[in-house]
């Protein structure tokens, strides 16, 4: 092979693999969406669910970590070229990144002591825990702060919920999901009112964040989920996180 031929055959090689490299970011402080387990992996229903998309789709795939708020940003800057961590799709999130088709239908709850209040309506100017960033908190803010609840906005959920059994807080807003997970390990506690599915909030579902105008990658993700779907594999990553 001459020197021109081998440049072309290296210049080619090398495009392919920068085209197929992504850069994954996530806020592992979501159980079961994505957590770090004891051996200080990233592991949860979006982390399974990413990787299982990168073999589908053929990508070199990385996961990186950091705090839910600046995930977006990041995004915006270039740092990343996906996002997935239990992100609900709202129409002020579309403005600034596109989003995959849903992966995940969602709905959200406040959960308090058992018995403490009588309802939502008995969160009246009580301190309310939520992540930084989130839907809950702007929920929050536009709908409730009016009727006296103040919302307070942690790096996690997890630490909301441990200020919570510390006394230190009335109650905490999350997704369903989550709380269920964590209501299954501690005792004392109770999903507070009903689910609240408000599409403009919560009620469309997850989706993953992507730069953007980005659509070679989103298209490969929306194609990925399709074919998870249809060949089982999809379901048996849900049913390993939310058995029936």
């Amino acid at each position: 092979m001459n020197k021109t031929l081998l440049s072309l055959a290296l210049l080619a090689t090398f495009g392919t693999a920068q085209a197929a490299e992504v850069k994954f970011v996530t806020n592992a402080a979501y159980p079961p969406f994505e957590f770090v387990d004891e051996n200080n992996e990233m592991q949860g229903f979006d982390l399974d669910l990413a990787r299982a998309l990168c073999d589908v789709a053929v990508l070199q795939c990385s996961f990186h970590n950091q705090s839910f708020d600046s995930l977006i940003p990041s995004l915006k800057f270039r740092r990343y070229h996906a996002a997935i961590a239990a992100m609900d799709i709202t129409p002020e999130r579309a403005k600034q990144v596109d989003f995959s088709d849903i992966y995940y239908e969602n709905s959200a709850v406040f959960v308090a002591p058992t018995g403490k209040f009588d309802g939502i309506d008995g969160l009246k100017d009580k301190t309310v825990g939520v992540q930084n960033g989130t839907s809950h908190q702007k929920y929050i803010q536009d709908k409730l702060e009016s009727e006296g609840l103040e919302s307070r906005p942690y790096q996690s959920v997890q630490d909301a919920l441990l200020d919570m059994t510390n006394g230190r807080l009335n109650a905490v807003f999350a997704d369903t999901a989550v709380v269920g997970e964590w209501l299954g390990k501690n005792e004392g506690y109770a999903v507070l009112g009903e689910r609240i599915t408000d599409d403009n909030y919560f009620g469309t579902g997850f989706g993953i964040a992507v730069t953007k105008g980005n659509k070679e990658l989103l298209d490969q993700l929306n194609q990925g989920l399709a074919e998870l779907k249809a060949n089982g594999s999809y379901d048996l990553i849900y049913q390993k996180y939310f058995p029936q």
